[in-house]
């Protein structure tokens, strides 16, 4: 799950010249694919039409990832990449949000990356797929945007979530079902978010629905 957002480019991204010895968990098979391929979405996402914000934040997820072979996983404490997806309703006119139960606000649905994800793409449609309870999602391949934010992690050490957050859709009729990561999770309408949703949300709601569908 992913915490407190910030809307732009953040100086206190982590330094990824801190020195680590970067041990790699011997349980996954290949702990340099996901890797690779979060290289790979980050390079084209810093050659797209974005804004000069969003390429300088691509620029230096990328340079966490060339310092840092472990930069993937939440053992990486100076900080670590994150995939989430804002959930559409099948009409594009609600957002599914969660509850955080650490930070008290709503939030898109997202969190760490497991070695059995091979993809960033992957590993956010399973946290959408965990957190919402709705099989079936419809995700686009193509990041929204990224976002940094800083959180105390589950290690109960201060690090940095560097997010890649995508967009998804829910299939016709689904039924949210509620988790023990959540507080709550509720559909809320596009045009009237609650007052409790982090700013970083709203923005990624706004460039969703900028999008062609």
């Amino acid at each position: 799950m992913t915490g407190l957002h910030s809307a732009g480019p953040d100086p206190t991204i982590p330094d990824p010249t801190t020195p680590d010895p970067t041990i790699q968990d011997p349980t996954i098979q290949d702990p340099m694919a996901l890797h690779t391929d979060a290289v790979e979405v980050l390079t084209a996402w810093r050659g797209a039409r974005v804004s000069k914000d969003q390429q300088s934040l691509a620029e230096a997820y990328l340079s966490l990832l060339a310092a840092r072979p472990d930069a993937m996983w939440r053992s990486c404490e100076p900080g670590h990449l994150t995939a989430s997806a804002l959930v559409l309703s099948a009409d594009r006119s609600a957002t599914l949000l969660t509850l955080h139960p650490r930070v008290g606000q709503w939030l898109q649905l997202g969190g760490h990356c497991e070695p059995g994800d091979p993809t960033l793409l992957a590993a956010a449609l399973r946290e959408a797929t965990e957190e919402s309870g709705i099989e079936g999602l419809e995700i686009d391949p193509v990041p929204v945007r990224l976002d940094v934010h800083g959180l105390t992690c589950s290690l109960g050490r201060p690090t940095r979530h560097l997010d890649v957050q995508y967009r998804a859709y829910a299939p016709h009729g689904a039924v949210a079902q509620i988790t023990a990561e959540s507080d709550d999770l509720a559909w809320h309408p596009v045009d009237a978010l609650p007052s409790g949703a982090d700013r970083s949300v709203r923005i990624l709601v706004e460039e969703s629905l900028k999008r062609n569908f």
